[in-house]
């Protein structure tokens, strides 16, 4: 019965443990025969060892996540606002069909660098792109058009839902900024505003999808729920902290008439 629970025990350890468990066995009837308050001390310092080679990995893992995600609907000026934070200056642009990526300094004392990579906004192929990039997302800027927000808000709650959604499932879940984008327009909506209406949809959205009837199989995890149920929702309830800045990428050609200040303040803040 021992030496089968030993080969159990092995097994289950996986590669690198199984592999090392006959010299630490040895080593462990090497140090009992000699001094067993040797073992203990041994075994602590194997302890403290393992915990800082674990915590290691995963600042390594956390520092690897380089890539900040610019997202949103066609339209809302994510690609302008990808020209400004690297180039600082305006540029006519139009919608793409595939991501665009390049390294951004940050406007910190430590210099460091991101990637910024801007995802189409194009309805049938914006999920497709999330999928892909998502697990090496650092952040998430999700733009909004403030002057059309009005008459695209269901459109923007729906995308914004997928997006909170795969953000939550994530092992180390990305920082969440809502960039309230063309700020310059008369009619635009403010960022208050826009927190208010899509928190609204929001729940609303969450309970038409939880009475719908569900195609799981037994086998399948439950999907993500935004917020608190019972309760009406609120992006403070979510695990992951979501911000929100209101900025205006075009202006004029000049750097100087844009207004991004904010969002590069939140980049070098999440860096």
């Amino acid at each position: 019965m021992a030496s089968a629970d030993s080969r159990r025990m092995g097994n289950d350890g996986g590669g690198v443990g199984g592999a090392f468990q006959p010299y630490l066995d040895s080593l462990r009837q090497e140090l009992q025969q000699r001094d067993p308050t040797l073992l203990s001390v041994v075994v602590a310092l194997l302890a403290v060892l393992l915990t800082l080679v674990f915590w290691k990995f995963i600042r390594s893992r956390r520092s690897s996540q380089r890539a900040v995600l610019l997202v949103g609907l066609c339209d809302s000026g994510k690609t302008l606002l990808f020209v400004r934070l690297l180039t600082g200056l305006y540029r006519d642009t139009q919608t793409s069909i595939t991501d665009s990526s390049a390294v951004y300094r940050v406007n910190n004392s430590r210099g460091t660098n991101l990637t910024l990579i801007d995802l189409p906004g194009h309805e049938s192929l914006r999920l497709q792109f999330l999928e892909r990039f998502k697990a090496s997302a650092r952040a998430v800027v999700f733009v909004v058009d403030s002057a059309a927000f009005q008459r695209e808000v269901k459109d923007v709650a729906e995308f914004l839902y997928q997006v909170l959604i795969d953000s939550m499932s994530l092992k180390n879940a990305p920082s969440f900024l809502i960039a309230c984008n063309k700020q310059d327009i008369t009619m635009a909506k403010s960022a208050k505003l826009i927190q208010q209406q899509l928190e609204k949809e929001l729940n609303t959205l969450r309970v038409t999808r939880s009475a719908a009837p569900s195609t799981l199989d037994s086998s399948s995890a439950a999907p993500a729920q935004l917020g608190k149920k019972g309760k009406e929702f609120e992006f403070s309830q979510l695990p992951l902290k979501v911000e929100f800045v209101e900025c205006s990428a075009k202006g004029g050609r000049d750097a100087s008439s844009a207004d991004i200040q904010d969002l590069e303040k939140w980049l070098a803040k999440i860096a």
